[in-house]
C-alpha cells in the first residue's frame, strides 16, 4: 500500500486558523463502521451517543510553549537601514522531545546555520549547548541548569501551533491550545481531539453513567515532520512518552473483563492503549516509550470507539483513522466532510467513529 493511497482534496480555506469560538461549539460527523453511513451532529451530542457503562479516555498531557527564539552567542547587534538595531544570529528553536534533565531534541531554525558546538542564549535567564545533529536536521541541546527551567519557559515561550496555522500564536492560544484537563506537562502539540469537550460536558457525560479515565502520551516530534517514504510498510514513527495510571489500569482491565466498550479520545489515546495491549492481555500501571505505528489490517484489541479531529493528506494519523474504520469509508466520510465544509484539523472539528 503506498503513502499516496491516503491523499485527498482538501482546499486551503477549509484548515481552521482559529478556535471554535466556543470549546464545545464544534461540528462532528458520526460515523458507523457497521453500515458505512454518517451524520453531521454537534460535538455537544456526543454524551447522547456514549452508552452506560461506557469507558471514556482521555490524554491528559499539558502542552508547553515550546517556540523558543535565541541567539547565537558571540554574534554582534547591528542596525538595519532604518535605523533599528538588531542582533544578528536570531534563530528560533522547538523543544521537541526531553531525553534528560537538561537535554532535549528540538527543531531549529534557519537549521543549517546552527552547528554542533554553539552556545544558544535565550535572554539573560537561560542558555543551551548544540551537542549533536539527527538524522532529518533536528539537533540535542544541553540547557544549563537553572532553577526552574519550566518557569523559565513558560515566560519565555510561545505556544507550538502547526505550521498550517499561519499566523503568530496569541495570547488566547495558552488557553485554547490545551485541553480543560491538561495536567502532566511535556507535549508540545495539543492532543486535539481533547479541545472541545468543556467541563460541562465533562459532567454530562459522567451523569449518563459513562465513566471517565485518564491516560499520558507526551506528543512529539513526529507531529511536525512529515512521512518521507513511499510505501506504507516502510513508515517508522519517533518514539513518544507515555504513561498509564494504577487508576486507569485497574478502570481497562475490568471495562475489557465486563466487556464494557473503550472509547478513546484521539489518536494519541489509540496509540497508547494499542501499544500496552500488545504486551498481553492485562493492562498493568507502567510508563514507557512508544513508536507503534497503527495502519490498516492492524487488529484492535482495546479500542471500541474513537473521537478525533480531521487529519493531513498522507498522514500517519489518516492511516490509524482508516485502520479503524477502513480506508474506502473514511476517505468517503473525508468527502464529504469537504463537500459540507467542516473545518479541519488542530482547530477544526470531528468525527465520532464507532
Amino acid at each position: 500500500m503506498q503513502v499516496s493511497d491516503f491523499g485527498f482534496d482538501l482546499p486551503e480555506e477549509l484548515i481552521a486558523q482559529e478556535p471554535a469560538a466556543d470549546r464545545s461549539g464544534s461540528r462532528m460527523l458520526a460515523l458507523s463502521r457497521t453500515t458505512g453511513a454518517w451524520e453531521d451532529r454537534a460535538f455537544r451530542d456526543l454524551p447522547a451517543l456514549l452508552r452506560p457503562g461506557d469507558l471514556l479516555v482521555l490524554n491528559d498531557s499539558r502542552v508547553i510553549p515550546a517556540r523558543l527564539f535565541a541567539h547565537r552567542a558571540g554574534l554582534h547587534t547591528q542596525a538595519d537601514r532604518h535605523g533599528n538595531r538588531e542582533t544578528t544570529g536570531r534563530v528560533q528553536v522547538l523543544l521537541a522531545e526531553q531525553l534528560g534533565e537538561w537535554e532535549w531534541k528540538a527543531l531549529v531554525r534557519p537549521g543549517r546555520k546552527v552547528l554542533t558546538g554553539e552556545v544558544l542564549s535565550f535572554g539573560e535567564e537561560l542558555r543551551a549547548e548544540v551537542i549533536a545533529h539527527g538524522e532529518f536536521g533536528e539537533r540535542t541541546l544541553r540547557f544549563e541548569p537553572v532553577a526552574d527551567f519550566f518557569g523559565v519557559v513558560e515566560r519565555l515561550g510561545h505556544m507550538p501551533l502547526p505550521p498550517y496555522i499561519h499566523r503568530e500564536d496569541r495570547a488566547v492560544d495558552r488557553d485554547r491550545y490545551q485541553t480543560v484537563y491538561a495536567r502532566e506537562r511535556g507535549s508540545v502539540a495539543a492532543p486535539t481531539a481533547g479541545l472541545h469537550f468543556t467541563p460541562e460536558i465533562l459532567n454530562e457525560i459522567r451523569a449518563r453513567s459513562v465513566e471517565i479515565a485518564y491516560v499520558t502520551l507526551h506528543v512529539g516530534l513526529g507531529t511536525f515532520q512529515p512521512l518521507r517514504v513511499e510505501h506504507v510498510e516502510d513508515v517508522k514513527l519517533h518514539t513518544e512518552r507515555y504513561a498509564i495510571s494504577p487508576e486507569t489500569a485497574a478502570a481497562l482491565n475490568a471495562a475489557r473483563r465486563e466487556g464494557r466498550r473503550v472509547v478513546a479520545a484521539g489518536t494519541t489515546t489509540v496509540r497508547t492503549l494499542e501499544h500496552c495491549a500488545l504486551a498481553g492481555e492485562g493492562l498493568a500501571p507502567h510508563s514507557g516509550l512508544t513508536s507503534i505505528f497503527i495502519s490498516p489490517e492492524f487488529k484492535f484489541r482495546v479500542v471500541g470507539a474513537l473521537l478525533t479531529n480531521f487529519h493531513l493528506p498522507q498522514s500517519s494519523l489518516l492511516m490509524l483513522v482508516s485502520a479503524f474504520a477502513g480506508r474506502e469509508m473514511t476517505l468517503t466520510a473525508y468527502r464529504h466532510a469537504v463537500e459540507a465544509g467542516y473545518r479541519f484539523f488542530s482547530y477544526g472539528d470531528c468525527m465520532f467513529i464507532e
